[in-house]
């Protein structure tokens, strides 16, 4: 239910077009111009590569989503224009939520320090700055399925806008000490998903030059449709790989998003502990509770599921056969010899599952990644 006040889908945004084939995203005629006095925000943990090597990459994700959580909670409604980057997350809003924006930015940098022991990097730059970089943002929607859409960006100035940000421009700053943001909805309750045909690939691709050209998106094309097969490719999730356990791996985690300063952090352990033992006989027998069918769930966590997307970078996170990782990476090796993309890969056994549930009834979101390292250890590839 939307609080009082939410933004929702009005205007602007509910004129943007949508989309169901993932492949269209190369279509630049479905992209819209954001307007002028909509603002972006972008986060990212800095310097993830530590918390990847203690094999605290959950975390790392945790930080990234805890950004889209705290701005839906924030205005009420997530019906508006994010995507999630494994290590961090962009998004924008209209004028009327930049301040809300700003505070769930301020109060999810604490959260992020003060409970996972991370620093998260935010700013928050208008998009009048980006055109006069001589850039633009343009998005469209993706709807993997009838309950959820995920935002698209092009136009090249998301990407401008996260290297403004590591140059400590337009820089949020961190709200008081033990401010925390609402994070309802925010939980890690499956476990790790095992590749089940060779190997969990995370793959980063970008343009070569400051904005996507006709060369680009034909080699956006050609991955597609060698990604198409579904005996070589698909999403890492699926009915039968989503497990849950009790008690779950990241029962620790779940109970830090809700943890409060001055409040023992055993409380919340035990809170979480009850509710994911309760949720645990829920799915482990498949009890129907009201109108609510653990079956009917699964079938839409799979289906929410962003295993692709695009924010001036296509990312994908496949269960891929080892054969078709190395025709991947041949044709990207290629395309960066010529001129046309910078990428990275990275392999790994298992997938992860970072979800935000505002409800449980289809209008719930999932995002994926790698588990040992997925779209921020490919950045660092895409570096060197």
């Amino acid at each position: 239910m939307e609080s009082p006040g939410a933004v929702v889908a009005t205007g602007f945004y509910a004129s943007v077009p949508v989309f169901t084939r993932f492949e269209e995203i190369t279509d630049a005629g479905l992209y819209l111009p954001v307007p002028r006095d909509w603002v972006l925000g972008v986060a990212d943990v800095v310097s993830s590569t530590a918390a990847i090597a203690a094999g605290g990459y959950k975390s790392v994700n945790m930080a990234g989503a805890s950004v889209i959580a705290a701005l839906g909670n924030a205005l009420g409604s997530h019906d508006f224009p994010f995507v999630f980057g494994g290590d961090g997350a962009s998004f924008s809003v209209p004028p009327d939520g930049a301040a809300a924006a700003r505070a769930a930015l301020a109060a999810s940098i604490v959260y992020a320090r003060e409970e996972l022991g991370l620093s998260l990097r935010t700013a928050m730059i208008p998009v009048s700055a980006v055109r006069q970089a001589g850039l633009d943002v343009r998005i469209a929607l993706f709807a993997p399925s009838p309950n959820v859409r995920y935002a698209m960006f092009s136009g090249g100035g998301l990407a401008w806008a996260e290297g403004e940000m590591k140059r400590g421009a337009f820089a949020v700053e961190a709200a008081p000490a033990g401010t925390r943001p609402d994070l309802s909805g925010l939980s890690c309750r499956f476990e790790k998903m095992p590749a089940s045909r060779g190997t969990i690939l995370s793959l980063l691709v970008v343009p070569a030059r400051r904005e996507a050209g006709p060369e680009f998106w034909q080699l956006l094309q050609s991955l597609l449709a060698l990604t198409a097969d579904a005996r070589e490719a698909g999403r890492p999730v699926s009915t039968g790989s989503l497990r849950v356990k009790w008690p779950p791996t990241g029962l620790g985690l779940e109970a830090r998003s809700r943890h409060k300063p001055g409040r023992p952090l055993l409380l919340d352990r035990i809170d979480v502990a009850v509710r994911t033992f309760l949720s645990f006989l829920v799915f482990r027998f498949r009890i129907h509770v009201g109108r609510f069918s653990p079956v009917t769930y699964y079938g839409e966590v799979v289906e929410n599921s962003d295993f692709r997307k695009y924010d001036d970078a296509l990312r994908m996170t496949l269960d891929c056969t080892e054969r078709l990782a190395e025709q991947i990476g041949a044709v990207l090796a290629d395309a960066a010899r010529r001129g046309i993309a910078r990428y990275g890969l990275h392999r790994q056994t298992d997938a992860l599952l970072t979800c935000i549930t505002p409800t449980m009834y289809g209008n719930h979101f999932h995002f994926i990644d790698g588990a040992a390292g997925g779209y921020a250890t490919a950045a660092l590839s895409l570096k060197a």
